[in-house]
């Protein structure tokens, strides 16, 4: 439940919560539900309940006991603010964020109306980032929700992009990663949709970060968009990942 990480932005991930339901066009081919089923097949007691919202309550604290310093990746296999989410216990785990102020904790959630209505409930120390995912044009009043949070770096994650955003909100915004659909029944990303969003930031001088074409073996497709990596970082917050 807390393990190095192969996603690219991100080194370590913790998951107090598993499981979500599914609120919009990108959850459609959610690895996390593809994830949590074959767990739950294998007999992981962990997954006992499959992708239903689970909380980990022996994990909350998990994060005091690792001395290095890390970025980690807050439920990727969950949403802190799933409705099914005490109150209490996200106050819970945003204390044990801010007691271990030797990582960057990224919490991602495609709920960001109910960040803002928490969020002077909460404490955001500066190595708390939050972010929202924004999949095509019509979910961007997420952007607008997750302005409100009291965070010091607010972050989109534009994955998976699967329409065209030409008008995307980045004010408030401190960093953008894009990247398209990847595993079975993956749909396709227009290479002039991630460049547009890529023009975007640059414009604004928001760090942009290219993750992945995905596909069905995005191993194949790559990360380089028109013949160069996009690994920017909100490095000045990010002390790890800064060298």
């Amino acid at each position: 439940m807390a393990q190095a990480s192969k996603i690219e932005w991100t080194e370590a991930t913790w998951n107090p919560v598993t499981g979500c339901t599914k609120v919009s066009p990108g959850c459609k081919f959610c690895y996390a539900d593809r994830m949590a089923k074959r767990l739950h097949a294998m007999g992981q007691e962990r997954y006992r309940n499959g992708f239903r919202v689970t909380l980990q309550e022996d994990l909350v604290d998990l994060p005091l006991s690792w001395k290095k310093p890390r970025v980690i990746f807050v439920n990727s296999m969950s949403d802190l603010f799933h409705q099914d989410v005490p109150d209490d216990f996200i106050a819970r785990c945003f204390a044990t964020m801010a007691a271990a102020s030797q990582h960057t904790f990224q919490v991602l959630t495609k709920r960001p109306e109910r960040v803002a209505e928490m969020g002077s409930a909460l404490p955001w120390p500066d190595n708390v980032w939050m972010g929202t995912s924004v999949e095509n044009a019509n979910y961007t009043g997420r952007v607008r929700e997750l302005a409100r949070a009291p965070a010091k770096v607010r972050f989109l994650s534009v994955e998976p992009l699967i329409g065209p955003i030409r008008r995307l909100p980045l004010r408030g915004v401190h960093w953008v990663i894009v990247g398209g659909e990847s595993g079975p029944g993956a749909r396709p990303m227009l290479a002039e949709w991630a460049t547009d969003i890529r023009d975007q930031c640059v414009a604004r001088k928001v760090p942009f970060f290219f993750k992945q074409w995905g596909g069905v073996q995005k191993s194949r497709t790559g990360r380089e968009l028109e013949g160069r990596t996009w690994d920017e970082m909100p490095n000045d917050h990010c002390p790890t990942l800064a060298a």
